[in-house]
């Protein structure tokens, strides 16, 4: 069952209850509703006031398959079957960023857009491969789809979805949340590049859309479910426990934060009265980022064996691909070449040691993630019936 909706869950307890938009006629439009985040921001929704005021942009043939996709997403979060039969064929907006006009032609969905006063935008290709689909949907789709809602509804706050980590890796650490990158970004993957591509965007062609935007930093794992809602990005840190070895030290920290967390604070951001602020990371910060000695302990006591300490050693990329011939030895089941890309990848992420300042969250009385090693037994105990290779199709689309 999803847990109840209480925003006090995102706060220090020294503070009293999160304000929050409490009567119609507001009405909230999210979309990527069927992904990972956008799955967990449904399932806080659907045991909340304010899932009646909610509708979702869906890419489906008609309303009732886009009824079953919403309910698809939310069993991944197990969330009850009373609660599954609260979605409604009245809260499916169809339609795809791959065809905006389309979207904004159909009579139907243009009387429900007309009516959004608020929006949580997580339609996104999220992938760490060249996907042909990046450019198009990640920055022209969305563009698109933010300039015709501007001008079709009375938005009041636009949240913006985007990733920390479009910073690139030479930025200062930890990454203050006013830190304005130079305008040629070494960006690792497209997908960061992507993300802060359309924030400018925005900020340059539609100075009248209300956005606000939110870089959550690297969402793993459920504090509660574990991996069993998605296993992105987890196999990262499963794989260098069983290579005994990866790019990080022990004493390293780690920016991570669970989806549920990152939910909640996603919906308080879109439905808050007021904000202090126009830009949000969305991470543990120097409060809650781990270090890998920690996860190691943790990841340990989920999987029933004894931590690896003085066992590991940091390691180059070269070091790890001359293990090449071990990886099915060692992971399971996997491309020992495709594996060896992954590596050289995650790997550089994972030497970054970087951790990003929440203060603007802070200010807003919502209280720091849960650390990662305080969930991450849940994480190994949930992912040992997959293998390495499984998991990791989640992050390469």
């Amino acid at each position: 069952m999803a847990q109840g909706y209480n925003f006090g869950s995102c706060l220090p307890r020294a503070h009293p209850a999160l304000s929050v938009l409490s009567n119609p006629p507001y009405r909230l439009l999210v979309t990527g509703a069927t992904g990972f985040l956008g799955g967990a921001i449904t399932a806080e929704l659907v045991v909340s006031p304010h899932w009646t005021s909610t509708h979702f942009l869906v890419r489906a043939d008609d309303r009732r398959q886009g009824v079953e996709r919403i309910r698809a997403a939310l069993i991944r979060f197990e969330v009850d079957a009373s609660d599954l039969a609260r979605v409604t064929e009245d809260q499916i907006i169809l339609g795809d960023f791959r065809d905006v006009d389309a979207l904004f032609a159909d009579p139907a969905n243009l009387a429900q857009l007309k009516a959004i006063t608020h929006v949580i935008n997580g339609a996104a290709i999220a992938t760490f491969s060249n996907h042909p689909q990046l450019w198009p949907i990640n920055v022209e789709g969305t563009f698109n789809f933010a300039r015709k809602l501007s001008e079709t509804a009375r938005l009041q706050r636009f949240v913006h979805i985007g990733t920390a980590m479009c910073v690139g890796p030479d930025a200062p650490v930890p990454v203050p949340e006013d830190y304005t990158p130079p305008a040629t970004i070494r960006h690792l993957v497209p997908y960061t590049e992507t993300k802060v591509v359309i924030e400018e965007r925005f900020k340059r062609e539609l100075p009248n859309l209300p956005l606000v935007q939110a870089r959550p930093t690297i969402v793993v794992g459920h504090s509660r479910l574990g991996t069993r809602p998605s296993t992105s990005i987890y196999w990262v840190f499963r794989t260098a426990q069983l290579l005994e070895k990866f790019t990080c030290a022990l004493t390293d920290r780690i920016d991570v934060v669970p989806v549920d967390w990152t939910a909640r604070t996603l919906i308080a951001l879109a439905l808050k009265p007021t904000l202090k602020h126009h830009f949000y990371h969305l991470s543990a910060g120097l409060q809650a980022a781990s270090t890998f000695a920690e996860l190691d302990v943790a990841m340990a006591r989920g999987r029933g064996v004894a931590p690896l300490g003085a066992k590991y050693r940091q390691a180059t990329y070269e070091e790890l691909a001359a293990m090449r011939g071990e990886y099915q030895a060692r992971l399971g089941p996997c491309n020992p070449r495709i594996m060896q890309r992954a590596i050289k990848l995650y790997g550089v992420f994972a030497a970054l040691n970087i951790t990003f300042r929440n203060d603007h969250l802070i200010d807003e009385g919502i209280a720091p993630p849960p650390p990662f090693a305080q969930y991450a037994d849940v994480c190994a105990a949930t992912a040992e019936a997959s293998t390495i290779a499984e998991q990791m199709v989640a992050d390469f689309k």
